[in-house]
């Protein structure tokens, strides 16, 4: 892990290479940080999240979602899939690891949804 200054500007940068998804090499180039600690803490947990794989509890995976989602959304859009999370998919996949949900989980998960709404 290296963190750079930009001398006319500044400020720190950090530039790294990585593994995409799809396993392919890309190089990361972000600037504009006024401490090397800021710099060198982003590059530390986006290679974290980046070497994130599903061998991870729903509810985990779900705090990486916000992260990554939350701050591209309007407020109220938030909102409403934060609760649908919460209210509803949460308590019935908080403990199962992501890698572990089926197809046949998530329709046995759909059915019991209707179910609860149809009783109302």
């Amino acid at each position: 892990m290296a963190a750079y200054k930009d001398e006319a500007r500044g400020t720190w940068y950090v530039s790294f290479h990585y593994n995409d998804w799809t396993g392919k090499n890309k190089r990361k180039l972000k600037r504009g940080f006024r401490t090397r600690k800021e710099a060198l803490e982003y590059e530390q947990k986006f290679l974290l999240q980046q070497a994130t794989n599903l061998d991870m509890r729903f509810e985990d995976f779900y705090k990486l979602y916000e992260e990554d989602l939350k701050p591209k959304l309007k407020l109220n859009t938030w909102r409403t899939k934060d609760v649908i999370f919460q209210k509803k998919l949460i308590p019935y996949f908080k403990d199962k690891k992501m890698n572990e949900i089926s197809p046949a989980d998530i329709i046995k998960w759909q059915n019991e949804m209707i179910k609860k709404r149809q009783a109302r």
